[in-house]
């Protein structure tokens, strides 16, 4: 997935610990786990804003977009593509 997801990096600079954020959030760690490890499919707007309020950061210094590599950037999208 081309986002990624710096969670890691807020921690660290708020010397603040996974369980710590999470209870502050109100997640569950595992929840917070998925997410800070990109495994996430989607994240609610009301969440990331607990997040930011949290580790008083913007979203932008939690979630970054990276560009693909490889020929199936299609795929990945979710784009059909039929032949002939």
């Amino acid at each position: 997935m081309p986002i990624t997801v710096d969670i890691d990096v807020m921690l660290a600079r708020r010397k603040m610990s996974v369980g710590e954020l999470a209870e502050r959030v109100g997640i569950t760690p595992a929840n917070l786990a998925v997410l800070k490890n990109g495994r996430a499919k989607a994240v609610r707007f009301a969440t990331l804003a607990a997040l930011c309020e949290v580790l008083e950061c913007q979203p932008g210094d939690l979630l970054r977009w990276e560009p693909e590599t490889g020929d199936d950037t299609g795929a990945a999208a979710g784009i059909a593509v039929s032949e002939g």
